[in-house]
Formats: structure tokens, C-alpha cells, sequence
């Protein structure tokens, strides 16, 4: 089968024809059908992470159950599914407190990518820019044949992502003031996210005007170019000159998470959800932190509930409440990666997504 591997960081992805292992005990095989291109996976590609080359990349896809193991009942072959990252063993103390994204179950170490003697590192458990793949059984959520294939990959982690901050982590309030720094793939689901919780004042935040005017047709009542003017300052106008009460910032560098919990007012909450490089930090008056009353809050994937949340979101988007086709800017073959990736990077696409059939 094909799959696209980064060998070394900071060069293109290579299609390559690799192999599958033998299912172990709790797994399935999926047939992939689509797979979000996600900044995260741009990451992995730039940046020294734990998930060392050889690389199959991938964490946002959905496709069919192809083979599971003798003891999986929640999943059967034909079924089509969302691929859930990370782990969620469900036995643990956070699976069992509702907060599956906080799982503490290490992710597998056989290896599921082979070539003869060769193992591929699988990012997030998923690997999911390959023709197939083998999960974890439990990390799959069934998804209704009326859902396209291409909106039910996003749902495995930017729609998810972004609802989820706005809803679960945050639990922002109706007539609050939003601002969103950041407005990519997740960042335009925390747009909508907010709006649909009923905020008063949604502000979306980006360099990119297309970005900021598909922001618009997401629920944002405001659009700041942070390439014109000073984002703070700019929140702050469109607040009484208070600030904001929830700023997320979805991009992961330490100036937009300083201006995000600058932007914030005083006993707002400056919501954390890009995914920053581990070896840069961000810096805080630490008079001022306690002076002010803010807060700054981590929001990992959402603080998804994979079998709760989900089915959920698929409900909203079935009637109507929720946007996903139109994030799909983009349709791309699997040969064609890195010109997803470079579609992203250029700020030509809310998502592209890779299509294996």
C-alpha cells in the first residue's frame, strides 16, 4: 500500500509503499477514504517532536473498517468511521472522569507501519496519510452513511478541536465577547463555536483577509487584520476598552499567547489551543497575573469525549446547525501532500483535504 513518510524533518513527504502488520488484540483496520491536512501535522515536519522519522503522518481521518481483531465488538468490518487520536483506553482515571483527551495510556510500540525490516512511526496512533491503517478499536466513532467521508474527517480533530474549546473547555457564556487569534482550520471552528453558543461579539484575528472574510460567513461580527493594526489594541476598542472575555489562540507562538492573555480583560480567560514548540515559553508580569484575575487555560483536543461529543456534532451538522463542507477549500490525491502543505502554509485553504478514491 501507499503511504507518504517524512524520512528526515524539514524536507517533502515521500510516497512510499509499505506493509501493514498482523492486527493485535483490541485493534482494526481501516481503509482510509479521507484525511484532513492539519497545521499540526506541519509540525511534526518542522519541528524536533517525540514521533521520530521514519514518519507516516496523519491524525485527521475517517474511512471504512476493513478487518478487526477476534475480541473487538464495538466496531465490525463495512462500518464507516472517524479515527479518534491519542489514546482513550477508557479504564483509566481520566477516561473514567469524562476526560478521555487526558488519557494516560502510552500508545502502542509494535510497530503497525513494516517494509522487510523496516518500522514507520505512527503519528498519534493514526498515520492516517496512508492507504490503510491499523488504530485502536476503542478510538473509532461510527459515522452515519449520510455524512460525506471528506466532513467526517474533519470531525477526527479540527471541528472537534474548535467546538470543543468554545463548548467543553472553555464553556463560554451567552453574550460573551469572543475574540479568536488565529483563524486556520480549528481557529474558524472556534469562530463558529462561539457564535453558536451565543456570544455578543465574535472578533476573528488573522493576517490572511480571505481568512478573516471566511471567518464572516462563520459568525465572526468582527474582523481584526493583524498585519494593519496592533490585535490588542484593536480587542480592546470593541470592548468598551475592557477587553475581552474569552481570547483563544489557536496558532501555538509565544507573542499570540502573550497578546491573547493581554487582550483578555481582567477576570477574562485566555484559552490555549495552538500547539506550540516544546522548547519555546511564554512570559508573564507576575504581578499583573495576580492583579488582574486571568486566567490562562490549556485546551487539548477539545476536551473531546470521543462517543459523547461526536455523535453529537454529526446530529448539529445533519440539521444544519454546524458548517463543514464549507471548510473544505480543497480536495487533494494522496501523491499530491505537499502541495496541501503548501496550500496551507500560503493561507489559500481553510482545510484540504487528501482523497483516496
Amino acid at each position: 500500500m501507499k503511504a507518504a513518510v517524512l524520512w528526515e524533518r524539514r524536507t517533502p513527504l515521500k510516497i512510499e509503499e509499505i506493509d501493514l502488520a498482523d492486527l493485535q488484540p483490541g485493534e482494526a483496520r481501516v481503509r482510509m477514504l479521507a484525511s484532513g491536512v492539519c497545521h499540526s501535522d506541519l509540525h511534526h515536519i518542522n519541528r524536533e517532536t517525540p514521533f521520530k522519522p521514519p514518519l507516516v503522518l496523519g491524525h485527521e481521518g475517517a474511512g471504512v473498517v476493513d478487518a478487526v481483531s477476534p475480541d473487538v465488538k464495538s466496531v465490525k468490518p463495512g462500518d464507516r468511521v472517524v479515527i479518534m487520536f491519542g489514546s482513550k483506553c477508557g479504564t483509566c482515571h481520566f477516561c473514567h472522569s469524562g476526560e478521555d483527551y487526558l488519557c494516560t495510556t502510552p500508545l502502542p510500540d509494535h510497530p503497525r507501519f513494516i517494509r522487510k525490516d523496516e518500522r514507520f512511526a505512527q503519528l498519534l496512533g493514526v498515520g492516517s496519510f496512508a492507504e490503510y491503517v491499523n488504530v485502536t478499536a476503542s478510538n473509532l466513532v461510527r459515522v452515519p452513511d449520510e455524512v460525506p467521508i471528506e466532513c467526517a474527517a474533519l470531525l477526527a480533530c479540527g471541528v472537534t478541536t474548535g467546538l470543543g474549546a468554545v463548548t467543553t473547555t472553555a464553556k463560554v457564556e451567552p453574550g460573551s465577547n469572543v475574540a479568536v487569534i488565529g483563524i486556520g482550520g480549528v481557529g474558524m471552528n472556534v469562530v463558529q463555536g462561539a457564535a453558536l453558543a451565543g456570544a455578543n461579539r465574535v472578533i476573528a484575528v488573522d493576517l490572511v483577509e480571505r481568512k478573516l472574510e471566511m471567518a464572516h460567513q462563520f459568525g465572526a461580527t468582527h474582523m481584526i487584520n493583524a498585519s494593519e493594526t496592533d490585535p490588542v489594541q484593536a480587542i480592546k476598542d470593541l470592548t468598551h476598552g475592557r477587553g475581552a472575555d474569552y481570547v483563544f489562540e489557536v496558532i501555538g507562538r509565544p507573542n499570540t499567547i502573550k497578546q491573547a492573555y493581554d487582550a483578555a480583560r481582567n477576570g477574562g480567560t485566555a484559552v490555549v489551543v495552538g500547539l506550540g514548540a516544546a522548547d519555546e515559553e511564554v512570559s508573564f508580569n507576575l504581578a499583573e497575573l495576580m492583579r488582574s484575575g486571568k486566567a490562562i487555560q490549556g485546551c487539548f483536543y477539545g476536551s473531546v469525549r470521543p462517543h459523547m461529543d461526536v455523535p453529537r456534532y454529526i446530529d448539529m451538522y445533519l440539521n444544519g446547525r454546524i458548517k463543514i463542507d464549507q471548510l473544505i477549500s480543497r480536495r487533494f490525491r494522496l501523491d499530491q501532500v505537499n502541495e496541501a502543505f503548501d496550500a496551507m502554509q500560503a493561507g489559500e485553504v481553510a482545510r484540504g483535504v487528501i482523497m483516496y478514491e
